[in-house]
């Protein structure tokens, strides 16, 4: 048996008439007839060979086993065809068909989450690309047209192909693990240098021969702020970390805060980065606000 293919018309009418429990509710949804809407079915069901609902005398149609096996297929072709039509409105309303951004580490996940969250319910026909870089290597994906938008610290100037809007901080403190000779009172100067420093290291170019709080001769470099952090707690040396990101471990004397005199700690400032030559669209230009309040959210 060759089985034809049924029309987008046809299976919407299938699935009215399916969530309206009758051809007289699925008409009056679709402003049509009754007699249009029995057509609609008619052929469905001559097309594919099968009967989609039992109709006996006046009782309401019920979805026969096949129509119950091709109900969730049908469901599925009409959603694609909603997505793909409310994805050519937002074209049309210039908002973007997708969103690329680059993170630093040093964002909370909390505020990743929550403002990602948000966006999915704002933006549902954008499709997001996300990052997460350190240092330089942040800036480097614009620059390389990886990302349209970053969130980057401070460790990168004024560049000439880059716009920048201050939207936060985050505060770094020196810690240890309770149990590392700087944790104990009274630190002498110069003190720190006699120690291994764990070092968050920038995989770009961008700041080759540019050292961001270094104190210490004695230096490990990580590529990943995770596991900085899970060094320090094995007492591996010490470093600088994002105090959000602590704040556990302080309450629980896994870490300490340093009270080191060069006072080491910083405040890393977060600005909004993108290309000049790249104007912000509503769902970026959307980011930037959100990841603003919802940093200072945050901080109060």
């Amino acid at each position: 048996m060759r089985l034809g293919e049924p029309s987008l018309d046809q299976l919407r009418i299938f699935l009215a008439v399916e969530e309206e429990g009758s051809f007289g509710g699925a008409a009056r949804r679709m402003g049509r007839a009754v007699s249009a809407i029995s057509y609609g079915i008619a052929q469905m069901e001559a097309q594919l060979g099968v009967t989609l609902f039992a109709r006996q005398g006046s009782r309401k149609p019920v979805l026969t086993e096949a129509g119950r096996g091709l109900l969730a297929e049908a469901r599925a072709v009409a959603d694609r065809s909603d997505a793909l039509l409310a994805k050519t409105r937002s074209l049309h309303q210039g908002l973007e068909s997708d969103v690329s951004l680059v993170l630093d580490v040093m964002v909370p996940g909390d505020v990743t989450a929550q403002v990602l969250g948000e966006f999915r319910t704002m933006f549902p026909t954008v499709s997001l690309n996300l990052f997460v870089e350190g240092l330089g290597a942040v800036v480097a994906c614009l620059l390389e047209n990886d990302a349209q938008l970053a969130i980057g610290g401070p460790v990168i100037g004024d560049h000439p192909e880059l716009e920048r809007q201050a939207i936060g901080e985050i505060e770094l403190i020196p810690v240890a693990a309770p149990t590392h000779p700087l944790a104990s009172p009274e630190i002498a100067p110069g003190e720190s240098r006699k120690h291994l420093q764990l070092i968050l290291s920038d995989r770009s170019t961008l700041t080759e021969g540019r050292e961001f709080s270094v104190l210490s001769p004695l230096s490990w470099r990580l590529g990943d702020l995770g596991a900085k952090h899970a060094l320090l707690k094995e007492g591996i040396g010490w470093g600088n970390m994002p105090r959000h990101m602590v704040s556990g471990d302080l309450a629980r004397g896994t870490l300490v805060e340093l009270d080191l005199p060069e006072k080491p700690g910083d405040r890393y400032t977060l600005s909004a980065l993108w290309r000049r030559d790249q104007r912000p669209g509503p769902a970026t230009s959307w980011l930037i606000d959100t990841i603003r309040d919802t940093l200072a959210d945050c901080a109060d």
